[in-house]
């Protein structure tokens, strides 16, 4: 027969059993908690560097376009500030006014490209007679307005021809000096202020 003690023991070991068995048990189901814990942190780590790298394409795209912006709107150039005892016409001077004239061409070029652009692109007619009749208005005067400039241009490089045979800056009538005022404000001006004066007078008397 089983003594008291004997049953103690055996109850005691059973019991650790069962809390070892409780304890493994335990361990064997939070260990895939951990596993499964661990991708749901690289998923966090990836979304985060997804949502990040368009943040810098854009970036990027931002920086280009003002780049692009500033490559089109070039400084103006500066007027022509001359030294002590410079001489009318030196190199320096014409070297200025030849950056000037060649500067004001290109801006007009551009100007004409984006008039034939817009000409191109919008060539269609409309039914409406109001319709048609104001975009005719709006296209003939574009025209106008670079006939103008086309002749502008003409100005433009036969000044440039002027400055490389040394005749730049001085009056076709009377043969002194335009002066750098004048030419600062109208660089393909070839007539002194008091000769374009007499001519102004002249034709309005011929006109009246």
């Amino acid at each position: 027969m089983p003594t008291k003690k004997s049953k103690k023991t055996t109850a005691k070991k059973t019991s650790n059993k069962k809390a070892s068995t409780k304890t493994v048990n335990k361990k064997v189901k939070a260990a895939p908690k951990k596993k499964s814990a661990a991708p749901k942190k690289i998923t966090k780590k990836n979304t985060a560097a997804k949502s990040k790298a368009p943040k810098k394409k854009v970036a990027k795209l931002s920086v280009a376009k003002k780049k692009r912006v500033a490559k089109k709107k070039e400084p103006q150039i500066s007027s022509y500030k001359p030294k002590k005892n410079e001489k009318y016409m030196s190199a320096a001077m014409k070297r200025h006014f030849n950056k000037v004239l060649l500067n004001w061409r290109e801006h007009l070029k551009e100007e004409m490209q984006k008039t034939f652009d817009h000409l191109k692109n919008k060539g269609e007619t409309f039914a409406d007679p109001v319709d048609r009749a104001s975009q005719e208005e709006e296209f003939a005067f574009e025209l106008r307005t670079r006939d103008r400039e086309r002749k502008l241009i003409k100005k433009i490089v036969s000044s440039l021809e002027q400055i490389k045979q040394d005749d730049y800056g001085y009056c076709y009538s009377c043969g002194i000096e335009i002066g750098l005022k004048r030419l600062e404000a109208r660089p393909t001006a070839t007539h002194c202020i008091d000769c374009k004066t007499l001519d102004e007078i002249k034709e309005k008397q011929l006109g009246g």
